[in-house]
């Protein structure tokens, strides 16, 4: 039973965890097995392969590792890189800094940008500093894909375009936690070394996976680096992936074949490309309605507004977490808080993973409500009418039902 009983289905528009589809929950639905036994690693070797996919690579190695994103954030960086080792990264919102108190506490040198929050990595400073680093100190790029504080896309392309123009030899590291899945991602293409992802977001499971791809060229490197690592070790893996058993420790049943179940939706039911197109959609039409209630997007230009995450900044009059508090207390609805710097500044709306339209509108209308309860002159309707108008004539018939 619900600790805190509401009538109906919880509203999720928090930007992770999202809302688990039926099918996976009934695949996790089974008892515990002995992953020693044939049918685990045959599982385990179908995911590997299949969940390369996800990150479009062909020569990417996959690792599976029962941890949240800040631990795949750690195996990243430990199982490439030695302490002291220089590493660039940008700080643009509370992940990418959260992520860099990682690097810090780890022994990394860190030469952190600042960035205003709300904007992406500004290319003339990276070139900047990798034209300067004459000697390769710097061992290491980290970037957050898509910053699920204040709703920035950062454009990888344009991140590897940079690093080839100063022929700088330095490992790409990549959160991709909350756009893998949701927004084009294209590891092989982009020169990406290593990328992660979480469970818990546009997968559409319960936390607890956190899915790691490294590049030949990453793999390289963990030959050499000497950060200390036990339980993230990748040797210890691939050890067990040429023994065939494939696990160096005991996985969680019911989280592999809810993984297995959600890549079938998102390969075979629907197809990776209809997904993000899918996300596409859900976040045009959040930013028109944000639009449509006079407020403002925290992203301040369009070239980095997100398909996962929207933060809408309210005005000086309003704190931001009221507009949560109502939501969650009234109307049975969770929005994502603002964070940090932006504590009390912005409040989010997270579309991302098994979601639809038509939910979406609903998030939409219960937001109004909740401006309306916290005395934002919104108009009823106005929000909801743009997404609307605009969703109807973009979503697309389903396939299966054609």
């Amino acid at each position: 039973m619900d600790h805190f009983y509401g009538p109906g289905r919880n509203q999720l528009f928090v930007p992770g965890p999202v809302n688990i589809p039926e099918p996976v929950l009934r695949a996790m639905n089974r008892n515990n097995e002995d992953y020693r036994s044939p049918a685990v690693p045959a599982l385990t070797k179908d995911l590997l392969e299949d969940v390369k996919k996800i990150f479009k690579t062909t020569s990417g190695t996959t690792f599976l590792i029962p941890t949240t994103g800040t631990g795949a954030w750690e195996s990243a960086l430990t199982n490439t890189l030695s302490p002291r080792d220089r590493i660039i990264s940008f700080e643009m919102g509370q992940f990418s800094l959260l992520w860099i108190d990682q690097m810090k506490r780890l022994n990394f040198d860190v030469d952190v940008v600042q960035c205003e929050w709300g904007t992406g990595v500004d290319m003339g400073i990276l070139r900047a500093k990798l034209e300067a680093d004459r000697e390769h100190k710097v061992k290491a790029i980290c970037c957050v894909h898509n910053e699920t504080a204040t709703g920035v896309t950062n454009n990888l392309a344009n991140i590897r375009k940079v690093i080839d123009d100063c022929m700088h030899p330095a490992l790409f590291l990549v959160d991709g936690v909350s756009s893998i899945c949701a927004i084009d991602f294209r590891m092989d293409e982009w020169g990406v070394d290593v990328a992660l992802t979480g469970s818990q977001k546009a997968l559409s499971l319960p936390t607890g996976l956190g899915i790691v791809c490294a590049s030949p060229k990453a793999l390289e490197a963990a030959k050499t680096a000497k950060s200390l690592r036990v339980f993230f070790d990748w040797n210890d893996y691939l050890r067990f992936y040429k023994m065939g058993t494939y696990w160096p420790y005991t996985p969680s049943i019911q989280l592999l074949y809810g993984l297995r179940a959600a890549l079938d939706l998102i390969l075979v039911e629907e197809g990776l490309d209809n997904v993000i197109a899918r996300h596409n959609r859900l976040g045009t039409a959040t930013r028109l309605a944000v639009e449509a209630w006079g407020l403002k997007n925290c992203t301040q230009k369009e070239e980095w507004y997100s398909d996962t995450v929207t933060a809408v900044i309210v005005p000086p009059y309003i704190d931001s977490a009221e507009i949560v508090k109502r939501g969650w207390k009234r109307y049975n609805l969770s929005l994502g808080l603002g964070l940090n710097k932006v504590a009390g500044k912005v409040f989010r709306i997270g579309h991302l993973g098994s979601l639809n339209e038509v939910q979406l509108l609903g998030c939409l209308s219960g937001v109004e409500m909740a401006l309306k309860d916290i005395g934002y002159p919104v108009k009823f309707g106005s929000g909801v009418g743009a997404a609307a108008a605009y969703l109807q004539k973009t979503i697309p018939m389903i396939p299966s039902r054609v």
